[in-house]
């Protein structure tokens, strides 16, 4: 069949199709492009674009890949740098191109989920647009849920943390904040479609009132937010330890150089605590804590009295039901010297929520079949602690540690009562992210933690971004240490805020926000199913 006996409407379809496509791909890109470091806010117009094109779908089916097209494109802008990670052992190298593309395929899914289940609706109107956002937003709630979550780069959390309209986290969380961010945004997509010239632009005032509301609430929050500093002084170590060198055993001791050296460095004030960042050390906290080891007298001789030393270790317990002898736990520590003269643990937090695929292995008997192991440079893969609880130690404030991928969660810091925490301690190793986009979202995601809760954040990393986050959500350019910097960052922690709504109710604000505008979209159905019944 030559082009020229080809039916001129299926090319059209075919062209279509593809204009289409590549404007799903477009949108989802955009609304990537939002997030840090890029910060292109007009990208958020791609939920706009999202909603024209599942409205102009003609099936469920056809708005299923658009959303799964957009979320594609949105997972491989903002997720990309997954690939570093196996990159560092060159055995796991084949890994890197399925982990960079398999996880875009894997969360769009979500995103075809949101447009499907909106196009079988077929609302009209305003409520389209309310329909559409707190679809979306019930759909990223799963997508941070659904086989532990993966709630990296939520819509909410695409406004800079510490911003005006970043603030609204404090009232109904980073899921609220995106429910609202997308309605506001969603609600200019009428102006791309044919109509009521009138009746779309009052949608889209609609939308810039929402937009131009979070701006302004959030402003009238930091009016006045002064930080308020307590007397107890933080020491934070960033020792610029690159994680493809890290495991050499000509390194180690180098390493632990760098990090006793760090610890002991005079200062202006003498810190009361010294925070090290997740997997510190290439050892086992059972080795270099153990009373004969080098490393432990070496921290013996810069540890001050009474100072107190959280180091992110791993640890392992003796289990001989297990293949090796011992689980392993992914581990804050905390350290001091004892009155013998030698060192005690204090205190010590196993993390709770591991990373697929970096800790542990989904399905590890089929996977290490084929191959595929986990990331750990341990003897098996990481088991998990207990759910998340406060710290408590003698003469600190408590602390809740989140440990790396942790603090992507809402809801793991307690908001109020006599068990809330004055501080969070995150540490993280984002080394094996490299100097890539990964970092600095990474911050951003956890300084949301400190807006939720009114509390301040200490992030320590190994190569950056260190940083302290008031309880805003700020970073003080003058206490954070960025990628491939080394050194330390001494400072006054600052004083908790009073309990915030989101922190007195957790997610009971995203639930009302978004099953209510659900309700306002499809009431009149929901009342005739209603009907219906009761005949």
């Amino acid at each position: 069949m030559t082009d020229a006996t080809v039916n001129p409407t299926l090319r059209t379809t075919g062209r279509m199709r593809l204009l289409r496509a590549g404007l799903a791909l477009l949108a989802g890109a955009g609304a990537a492009f939002a997030h840090p470091p890029f910060g292109i806010l007009p990208g958020l117009l791609g939920y706009a674009l999202m909603l024209v094109l599942a409205d102009g779908s003609p099936n469920r089916r056809a708005a299923f890949w658009m959303g799964w097209l957009a979320g594609f494109a949105y997972f491989l802008v903002g997720c990309w740098w997954v690939a570093e990670a196996f990159l560092v052992n060159p055995a796991q190298a084949w890994m890197a191109p399925f982990a960079a593309a398999l996880l875009p395929m894997g969360m769009g899914l979500f995103w075809g989920l949101a447009l499907a289940t909106y196009r079988n609706l077929e609302v009209q109107g305003v409520r389209r647009v309310l329909a559409f956002a707190a679809l979306f937003a019930l759909v990223e709630w799963l997508r941070g849920h659904v086989l532990t979550g993966f709630p990296w780069n939520p819509a909410g959390a695409s406004w800079q943390a510490g911003s005006a309209p970043s603030q609204v986290a404090a009232l109904v969380g980073v899921y609220g904040l995106g429910f609202l961010t997308v309605a506001g945004f969603a609600a200019l997509g009428p102006l791309m479609m044919p109509g009521d010239r009138k009746a779309r632009a009052g949608k889209a005032a609609l939308g810039i009132v929402l937009i131009l509301a979070l701006h302004i609430w959030g402003g009238f929050r930091l009016t006045g937010a002064q930080v308020e500093m307590t007397p107890t002084v933080i020491r934070i170590v960033q020792a610029d330890v690159d994680q493809q060198s890290k495991w050499t055993p000509d390194a180690y001791r180098s390493i632990v150089n760098r990090y006793v050296n760090l610890t002991g460095r005079p200062g202006a004030r003498v810190p009361d605590v010294i925070v090290w960042p997740e997997g510190a050390l290439p050892n086992t906290a059972n080795a270099v804590l153990a009373p004969d080891a080098w490393e432990a007298a070496a921290l013996r001789n810069v540890l001050q009295p009474g100072q107190i030393l959280l180091m992110g270790m791993s640890r392992a317990e003796p289990d001989a039901s297990t293949e090796v002898g011992a689980r392993f736990y992914n581990s804050l520590l905390a350290v001091r010297q004892s009155g013998e003269g030698g060192l005690e643990v204090t205190g010590i937090y196993d993390k709770h929520r591991l990373v697929p695929f970096g800790e542990y292995l989904p399905a590890g008997a089929l996977m290490s079949r084929i191959g595929v192991r986990s990331l750990v440079h341990v003897a098996a893969d990481f088991s998990p602690g207990p759910r998340p609880a406060p710290l408590k130690l003698e003469g600190l404030p408590d602390l809740q540690p989140l440990i790396c991928y942790e603090s992507l969660y809402p809801g793991f810091t307690r908001g109020v009562g006599a068990d809330r925490p004055l501080w969070i301690a995150n540490v993280s190793n984002d080394a094996w992210f490299g100097r890539t986009s990964g970092p600095v979202q990474h911050l951003n995601l956890a300084a949301y933690r400190a807006i939720e809760t009114g509390l301040p954040v200490v992030r320590a990393t190994p190569t950056g971004i260190s940083a302290l986050i008031d309880p805003w959500g700020r970073v003080d350019p003058r206490a954070r240490l960025d990628p491939g910097e080394s050194g330390v960052i001494d400072t006054r922690l600052p004083a908790a805020l009073s309990p915030t709504l989101f922190g007195r109710i957790g997610d009971l604000g995203f639930w009302l926000l978004t099953l209510g505008a659900l309700l306002i979209a499809i009431g009149d159905r929901f009342g005739s199913l209603v009907r219906r019944f009761r005949r």
